[in-house]
């Protein structure tokens, strides 16, 4: 199957291959919810839809960045993540699926529903889970004994890299042909989850390559040490330099042509914790536009998306869903093997 890249930039399609686990086109549909005291077209792409073993944002990166591992001969990949992270079981489940074994490095966070889940997943796919908490020195320590000498391809957080941003650099030309063959007015706005940037960097420079003047609002969801306008400009600039080493035609230019807008508004009380609005947006996403949102990611981009509606900075939003709709099929209530993950994880599973 051939991606929109290939047609768009040829040669970095064939310096930089993919091994094609996304389903794709991810369908594109609109709907005219009440958002306030007017009907507004919510256009939404459906990337919760992106896989047929595991969705969301995450397995357009992993394209990219598991044929690099593929290409490398690489036979265990690694990656961190917070407990419940949807980047860090995507990688364990395509890895599986491919081959590769897989070690994640994976924090605390806020207990919430469906963290158990996801942990037990992991031990259901056979992953390397290791605590990846404690000072600088004990990281250390971790990663020297888990991750040197294993012939390991290190994905990092969020597969968000430039290689990983290439994913949604495709994105965008996927996008920008939808549009033309639906004959549909373009979005004023795309709302997104940000954690890690890769996403949001590589769909505002692929609009700019595809020359839509779409700006994109990165709503995020992370502490400021991992989303930063700083750091989006960097891996922005990074993307763009290195597809003009391989696309000779491009404009030295074409980074500052990404319109991207990084929102902190949304963030609330940190990493994983909700609010009403959020709470608001996900039951919103719920009954009118029939998707399922959750509170750390994508109920706060959904919240950014009806609060600028209802102040009228935006008619036609688009809604880029990150979330993974494919169930995982685990339930913590039937599994007593959580013991053995590390102790450290116990929390997330309650008393006893």
């Amino acid at each position: 199957m051939k991606r929109p890249i290939d047609k768009e930039l040829p040669a970095l399609a064939e310096r930089y291959p993919v091994i094609q686990i996304a389903d794709l086109p991810t369908p594109l549909s609109t709907c005219e919810p009440g958002i306030g005291r007017r009907r507004v077209t919510v256009t939404v792409k459906h990337d919760e839809h992106c896989g047929a073993l595991y969705g969301g944002n995450k397995v357009r990166k992993l394209e990219f960045l598991l044929g690099r591992a593929q290409r490398r001969g690489r036979s265990r990949l690694a990656t961190y993540g917070a407990a419940g992270s949807n980047h860090a079981l995507a990688t364990a489940v395509y890895a599986k699926a491919l081959g590769f074994e897989c070690t994640c490095l994976l924090t605390h966070q806020p207990v919430k529903p469906g963290i158990a889940r996801t942990l037990l997943k992991h031990l259901e796919l056979g992953t390397e889970v290791v605590y990846f908490g404690g000072n600088r020195a004990r990281r250390i320590a971790v990663q020297r004994d888990r991750l040197q000498g294993r012939n390991i391809d290190v994905i990092p957080m969020g597969g968000s890299s430039w290689l990983g941003s290439l994913g949604f650099v495709n994105a965008a030309f996927e996008l920008a042909r939808q549009l033309d063959k639906a004959g549909q007015a373009r979005p004023d706005r795309i709302y997104v989850a940000t954690g890690t940037m890769g996403t949001a960097a590589g769909l505002a420079l692929g609009l700019a390559l595809a020359g839509l003047e779409i700006p994109v609002h990165a709503v995020r969801v992370t502490e400021p040490r991992f989303a930063n306008p700083q750091g989006m400009e960097r891996m922005i600039r990074k993307t763009a330099a290195l597809i003009r080493r391989e696309e000779q035609g491009l404009p030295a230019a074409i980074a500052g042509d990404a319109r991207l807008v990084l929102r902190d508004e949304f963030f609330g009380a940190g990493y994983g914790r909700s609010g009403p609005a959020v709470e608001s947006a996900v039951e919103f996403a719920r009954s009118e536009l029939g998707l399922t949102l959750e509170s750390t990611y994508t109920g706060k981009a959904m919240a950014a998306l009806i609060a600028d509606v209802r102040a009228g900075a935006c008619r036609r939003p688009l809604f880029w869903n990150t979330y993974n709709a494919v169930p995982l099929g685990t339930d913590e209530n039937d599994c007593p093997d959580w013991s053995r993950l590390p102790a450290e994880f116990s929390r997330y599973f309650g008393p006893g």
